[in-house]
């Protein structure tokens, strides 16, 4: 890898060079709002060029990031809403097993706890089952 970097290095290096030796006229620039000063040509095809790389690179890289940063926004959203789904489902079980019915209620048909009823002459609260019912003392 050291090499082919090493050889593209090279090679540029040298394209630079013949561009600078074939274009040797001094040209000036007009840049809009100010004039540079005579240049020779070669060179400022040299550094327009890599101008145009480095800003090239910039912003490709920044593009890069803002569809990087896309693509991972959109690949949460799709995560969220699949756990948003498992959520639902696991209430919806969760429901299903408070509502269920007790082994005792499936079986006899009975409430699994006794009912309390509030006795209105002693303002006492007596357990009332099913088979056996329990009355104050006086």
């Amino acid at each position: 890898m050291r090499f082919i970097l090493f050889v593209l290095l090279f090679l540029s290096f040298a394209y630079a060079l013949g561009l600078v030796l074939a274009n040797n006229s001094d040209i000036g620039v007009n840049l809009l709002f100010s004039q540079a000063p005579a240049m020779n040509l070669g060179l400022l095809l040299i550094l327009s060029m890599t101008l145009g790389i480095v800003i090239g690179l910039i912003l490709s890289l920044l593009l890069f990031r803002v569809f990087q940063n896309k693509w991972e926004i959109s690949r949460l959203q799709k995560s969220n809403a699949h756990l948003q789904e498992q959520l639902n489902q696991a209430n919806i079980a969760i429901d299903r097993q408070a509502n269920a019915p007790t082994a005792e209620q499936a079986v006899y048909g009975t409430p699994a706890q006794p009912d309390v009823v509030a006795d209105e002459s002693d303002n006492t609260i007596a357990a009332k089952t099913s088979t056996i019912s329990k009355t104050p003392r006086r």
